[in-house]
């Protein structure tokens, strides 16, 4: 049991070993271009690659995180499970360039660290690179959510109580905001709207408030169908 929800995969799956190995090989690929400093001079010029690779594996570990807990607690492993698995780990091999690159790209912009990090050139790179990154977050949290939505859909098969088919609907209804506003995201870029500004990627800090407003909204509804 955790926290009333009944784990229902309790021993690694043949499938789950295969999503760790590609998730270790998306971590290999974010530090592969990473070289030994040989001088004090080259440490200090890499110190700005290893930040970028923080905010990167921070990125790629919380996505592990929301693979592991569903498999933990649904344990799947039928035809649909694959294929959206497959699709979540396949975007998540396609993110890793564009997740380090525009980490890069902010810490150069935000920490002003000197040249030879990533940067964008002009206005319209930004908007792409933008447009990328975002149609990943919306692929691969959309695979998430539909993990989630057939889970909901194989209640009876895998006798899920009631409480944890209200909690299995919340987290499909979560990990859906992401998917809106990752959306959002690419409306603001592709629109021009904002951009000078960066309002394309602010937009990325309504994801709390809206967790929290939701999470809120949840536990209150949870109380009412289970005050026990």
């Amino acid at each position: 049991m955790a926290k009333g929800f009944r784990n229902r995969g309790c021993e690694i799956s043949r499938l789950e070993s295969f999503s760790d190995a590609v998730f270790a090989f998306s971590a290999t690929l974010l530090v592969v271009s990473l070289e030994v400093p040989r001088t004090f001079q080259e440490l200090q010029a890499n110190l700005q690659g290893f930040v970028a690779f923080g905010l990167s594996f921070t990125m790629l570990i919380l996505i592990w995180a929301v693979h592991n807990r569903f498999f933990r607690r649904y344990g799947l492993q039928d035809t649909t499970t694959v294929v959206l698995n497959a699709v979540l780990l396949f975007v998540v091999l396609f993110y890793v360039y564009p997740l380090k690159f525009l980490s890069s790209t902010l810490v150069n912009r935000f920490f002003g660290l000197g040249p030879g990090g990533a940067r964008v050139a002009n206005r319209e790179e930004m908007v792409s690179l933008i447009i990328v990154y975002s149609l990943g977050f919306i692929a691969v949290f959309a695979a998430v959510a539909l993990l989630y939505r057939h889970a909901y859909s194989c209640r009876d098969r895998l006798n899920l109580t009631e409480e944890e088919v209200f909690e299995t609907r919340m987290w499909y209804r979560h990990y859906l905001i992401y998917v809106g506003v990752a959306v959002a995201s690419v409306l603001l870029a592709w629109t021009r709207i904002g951009v000078d500004f960066g309002f394309p990627g602010w937009i990325y800090g309504l994801l709390g408030p809206l967790c929290f407003a939701h999470g809120i909204w949840s536990d209150r509804r949870r109380q009412r169908s289970f005050p026990n």
